[in-house]
């Protein structure tokens, strides 16, 4: 599995990171965490809130921080 953080590195960025790693290794699921930071890659999501959270490609979730109970739903 790959999770993609996608922002431009803001405190908000990188605490979905943390979360988003945190809800992954609790889950046991084997998965690179990638930090995508370059805008025109972002846009190409269609994302246009950061941050952003990304699962093999799809997007699922912007614009917020997600609690670590959301992101283990999300990773799920």
């Amino acid at each position: 599995m790959k999770i993609q953080i996608l922002g431009s590195g803001c405190p908000k960025c990188k605490k979905l990171g943390e979360i988003a790693d945190q809800a992954a290794s609790e889950l046991g699921l084997d998965y690179e965490l990638v930090k995508v930071t370059d805008i025109n890659q972002i846009t190409s999501f269609g994302v246009m809130m950061t941050p952003a959270l990304a699962v093999d490609g799809e997007v699922k979730l912007s614009g917020k921080v997600p609690s670590l109970k959301e992101a283990k739903e999300l990773l799920q």
